[in-house]
């Protein structure tokens, strides 16, 4: 297949092709035949090249990427000064493994990792490669510092899909479903999305600590502190102020998930700042290195007490991965998690009269560039509709929008922090079109 050499330009969707093309269906019937039918595909994108918030696929369609492959791509696709230290890295050492040897862009990056993180408190750095790797560290830390063997998670929650972290994960069945048996020792709470569901999460801890897991055997508390895959809650401040609370009269760990939340999403560096919560460990991956595999656990020293060998990672801290989250890590601190907070708030003013506008939208919630847009039946029953959900994104991806879901009906909007008010808006534009034609659609249906 002939490579394209048009440059990409930022700025928005063109779409000259019925979709997917005919080089993307080509592509597609491969597919079939020899990936993993395992993979979630919500719509036939075949990407070739992304430049910013613009992916081209195979066919030469340019799509609006509000996905920013799945808050990947914190620094949009292809960020010329990410290119340029992965090239520069990459010339002079690919790998080396930083669990044997020393090298120093890894020391550079811990001691920027460690500053960021909240409480201003002495940290030390592990890194593997994913998000689920680093819940993984996570996980062995706790139980190896504690000696407790007992974890509380919360229902909604994802935390990845190896075994340690599939068993905190209770997101959707079909992650959990014919694996089992789990790790034990794991329970489920549910995660609080308003003041009365956060008095009933703090509740359900205790009695699960006068029934079946005593405090004096809990490690830690994972949590997201704006949950993800869950649909986008963010839940309210007091319930991180209990849940503190009783971390600290039991000697529990928090642990916070930051995989999607972190690294700038929602307009801080870190989402626990919004909730003045400073987390014992703090889990990171997806928009640490703008696309490259990379995952850290940022951790209090003193919890960091295990012996050389307890726990590694071959190619975690690859030296190209480390150099590509050096300079990410400059972009957002020169502005980047600023236009998320700004960016945001101009999503969030612009669909915040949706619910009233719109019947299918009971809430649109979110904090900076981690937007959730709550797609039910109707406003009076508020009945989840993934359904309808499921066609609002495949008619966003016709327009030229990426976009994918989350929860049971929730619509995610997660785009690259680079992400410009010209692009928001057309964003609003095109998905304000959709509920437009989906609620004319179904009227045509039901007379």
């Amino acid at each position: 297949m002939k490579v394209r050499s048009a440059a990409i330009r930022p700025g928005l969707p063109r779409i000259v092709t019925a979709l997917p093309g005919p080089r993307a269906r080509a592509v597609i019937e491969r597919d079939r035949k020899v990936i993993s039918p395992s993979y979630t595909r919500s719509y036939p994108l075949v990407a070739e090249r992304g430049e910013g918030a613009i992916v081209e696929d195979v066919d030469g369609n340019r799509f609006l990427d509000f996905n920013a492959g799945i808050a990947v791509c914190s620094t949009g696709h292809c960020h010329p000064r990410v290119v340029e230290a992965i090239h520069r890295q990459s010339a002079r050492l690919i790998h080396m493994s930083g669990t044997d040897f020393y090298y120093q862009n890894m020391v550079e990056l811990a001691e920027r990792l460690a500053a960021s993180a909240p409480g201003n408190l002495p940290r030390r750095v592990y890194f593997g490669n994913s998000g689920t790797e680093a819940i993984e560290a996570a996980l062995k830390l706790a139980r190896y510092h504690t000696r407790r063997d007992k974890f509380i998670a919360f229902l909604g929650g994802f935390h990845g899909r190896t075994m340690g972290s599939l068993s905190l994960t209770a997101s959707k069945a079909v992650q959990r479903r014919g694996f089992g048996p789990l790790l034990a020792g794991v329970f489920h709470v549910p995660y609080p999305r308003s003041e009365e569901s956060a008095a009933a999460s703090i509740e359900a801890i205790e009695r699960l600590f006068h029934t079946v897991a005593s405090p004096e055997e809990v490690a830690a508390f994972v949590f997201e502190p704006v949950q993800g895959e869950g649909g986008y809650l963010v839940p309210p401040p007091r319930f991180f102020d209990e849940l503190q609370r009783l971390a600290k009269q039991h000697g529990i760990l928090l642990v916070a998930d930051e995989v999607q939340s972190g690294m700038g999403r929602t307009g801080k560096m870190w989402a626990c700042e919004h909730f003045d919560l400073v987390p014992d460990i703090l889990a990171t991956a997806k928009g640490i290195a703008s696309g490259l595999p990379l995952g850290a656990i940022i951790a209090r020293s003193e919890l960091m007490d295990w012996k050389p060998g307890a726990h590694a990672s071959t190619f975690g801290g690859n030296p190209v991965a480390v150099a590509a989250a050096l300079a990410t890590l400059d972009m957002l601190e020169g502005g980047l998690i600023a236009n998320a907070a700004e960016v945001g708030a101009h999503l969030m003013t612009r669909m915040r009269d949706w619910p009233q506008r719109f019947p299918y939208v009971a809430e649109v919630r979110g904090l900076g560039l981690m937007i959730g847009i709550e797609i039910v039946r109707d406003q009076r029953s508020r009945e989840k509709a993934p359904d309808l959900r499921d066609q609002l994104v495949q008619m966003a991806f016709e327009r030229g929008l990426l976009v994918l879901g989350a929860g049971e009906s929730t619509l995610r909007l997660s785009p690259p922090l680079i992400i410009t008010t010209r692009q928001a808006d057309f964003a609003c534009g095109i998905l304000e079109q959709c509920l437009e034609e989906l609620y004319r659609t179904l009227r045509r249906t039901a007379a």
